[in-house]
């Protein structure tokens, strides 16, 4: 039997677990009609294409108001994770609604922030925060970076996967791609992270920026060695993959302390 594609879970039954959910907060919220209206708007449709429908539904079916909206839906999150595994297993019912925020509520940003943070310790939010590093840069990084110093790991992570300038499934963030500093300054605390899920981020991000920035990320790669561990050597390893893969077969390696670019005899 072939396995179940990911899209094929959003579908009426996840319409019913998330309507349920909701309805346990708000009363006056129909399971039933949300879930049987999700099982026909999701027919014949993508992933993408299904979440969103479940948010539109949601948003169809919630609050006007986005922040009373907001608050239903904190309600209704349920428990946290208890480790680093299960955002796409245990918490892939709550994409519809980290798409929620990330489709309706750039007008109200500190509910969105609130919301966006308690869904990544259930799920991710490192898609629904995106509009906002576009919108409000300056004021979304600031939050970032409480959240980089969160005790929280899932949060931590987030601050480092939401700022990815080329997170893949979401719009490259051309500022962070032409400029990427702010979030080089931002995944500064997390260069030696306790957490192997926020390492990997770390990694993914730096390597992110490689591809635009390599003697940046050299540069700043040689200053963590000097002053990390082996869990920022891992960083370090993982986060200059690509160039280490490059297609002129340069690789780059430590030598007397630093990371240097060693050209192909």
């Amino acid at each position: 039997m072939a396995a179940r594609k990911f899209k094929d879970w959003f579908d009426r039954e996840a319409g019913l677990r998330l309507g349920e959910a909701i309805a346990c907060v708000d009363v006056g919220f129909d399971a039933i009609g949300y879930a049987d209206a999700v099982g026909i708007a999701v027919a014949d449709k993508e992933l993408k294409a299904r979440v969103l429908a479940m948010a539109e539904l949601l948003r169809e079916r919630l609050p006007d108001d986005f922040e009373r909206a907001a608050t239903i839906l904190e309600s209704s999150l349920g428990p946290e994770l208890h480790d680093e595994s299960g955002m796409f297993t245990h918490g892939y019912w709550l994409m519809p609604v980290a798409r929620f925020v990330e489709e309706f509520g750039t007008n109200n940003w500190e509910a969105s922030m609130r919301l966006c943070e308690e869904i990544t310790k259930r799920h991710t939010g490192e898609y629904s925060v995106r509009p906002y590093l576009e919108s409000e840069t300056e004021r979304t990084l600031a939050r970032m970076k409480e959240w980089a110093a969160s005790p929280n790991s899932h949060v931590r992570r987030l601050a480092s996967e939401g700022a990815r300038p080329r997170l893949p499934w979401a719009k490259r963030h051309d500022g962070f791609v032409n400029d990427p500093e702010p979030i080089l300054t931002l995944v500064e605390p997390l260069r030696s992270d306790a957490s192997a899920y926020v390492r990997k981020s770390v990694a993914n991000l730096l390597n992110d920026v490689s591809k635009d920035h390599p003697n940046r990320v050299i540069s700043l790669c040689t200053r963590w060695s000097a002053e990390g561990d082996e869990r920022t050597q891992w960083i370090i390893r993982h986060g200059l993959r690509s160039l280490t893969k490059a297609n002129n077969h340069t690789s780059i390696a430590i030598c007397n302390g630093e990371w240097r670019v060693q050209q192909p005899q």
